[in-house]
C-alpha cells in the first residue's frame, strides 16, 4: 500500500488508474489525474499548498515536490520528471521534460514541449518559453526543441504512461532468487537514447576522402 497521507484536513486525490510505489511519500493537498507513474523514494508534500499532476505525467525515483505557503505547484499533461529532480513552486508545462537531478525553483514557468538537461538549475522566477532547451547552472536557453527531439521524448514518456497499468498487474513484494534461473527472458530494446538517434557526424578523414574522389570529365574532342 502507497505512503498516502492525510494533513490538516486535507486528503490527496489519486486516480484509480495511476500509481504510487509503496516507498514513495504523498502527503495532503495532492490532486494526481490519470495515468500518472510515482517512483519509490519521491515525496509529494502538500502540506503548505497545493500540487496538482496532471494526466500522463511521471515523477520519477527521488524526486522532490514542494512549496512555500500559499503556492500551487502544477505539472501540465505529459510532464516529465527524471529521476532526483527537485520541482518547488513551479509551473511545469504540458509534455515537458525536467532531465535528472534538476532544480526548477520557486515560481519559474517552463512553457509547453520545453526540455531541461539533466543538473540544471533553473533560479526563480525565471519564465521559459514553448519548446525550448534550458542547461546550466544557472540554466540558460541553448536552442529550440526539434520536431524529431519532442517526437523521442514523447514515445519515451508513453513508456511511463504505460508503467502504472504494468505496476498494477504484476508488482509485488516477493523474496529473491538464489540462483540464476535457466530460461530468464532478455529485456526488450524498444526505446533508445537521443544521442543514438542522431545522425553519425561524416568524420573529417571522410570528408576529405570525398572531396577527393571528383567524378572525371571525358573529352569530347576525337583523337587524330
Amino acid at each position: 500500500m502507497a505512503n498516502v497521507y492525510e494533513f490538516n484536513g486535507y486528503i490527496p486525490v489519486v486516480h484509480k488508474s495511476s500509481f504510487i510505489h509503496p516507498n514513495a511519500t504523498v502527503t495532503g493537498n495532492v490532486i494526481i489525474g490519470k495515468d500518472v507513474y510515482i517512483g519509490p523514494g519521491a515525496a509529494i508534500r502538500g502540506d503548505w499548498g497545493q500540487i496538482i499532476i496532471e494526466d500522463g505525467c511521471n515523477v520519477q525515483e527521488n524526486c522532490t515536490i514542494h512549496m512555500f505557503p500559499g503556492t500551487t505547484v502544477l505539472l501540465k499533461e505529459g510532464a516529465h520528471i527524471g529521476h532526483g529532480a527537485i520541482i518547488h513552486g513551479a509551473t511545469i508545462g504540458k509534455n515537458v521534460l525536467v532531465g535528472m537531478n534538476s532544480v526548477i525553483m520557486d515560481n519559474v514557468e517552463v512553457g509547453d514541449e520545453c526540455i531541461i538537461g539533466a543538473l540544471t538549475f533553473v533560479p526563480a522566477e525565471m519564465i521559459i518559453p514553448k519548446r525550448k532547451i534550458v542547461v546550466g547552472n544557472p540554466g540558460k536557453v541553448v536552442k529550440d526543441v526539434s520536431d524529431a527531439m519532442i517526437a523521442w521524448k514523447t514515445e519515451g514518456t508513453k513508456l511511463y504512461q504505460q508503467l502504472p497499468y504494468e505496476c498494477h498487474s504484476t508488482l509485488k513484494a516477493c523474496e529473491p532468487l538464489e540462483r540464476m534461473p535457466a530460461f530468464r527472458p532478455d529485456q526488450q530494446d524498444i526505446y533508445k537514447t537521443w544521442a543514438s538517434q542522431k545522425e553519425k557526424p561524416v568524420k573529417k578523414d571522410e570528408k576529405q576522402v570525398k572531396s577527393s574522389k571528383k567524378p572525371s570529365v571525358k573529352s569530347s574532342k576525337k583523337k587524330k
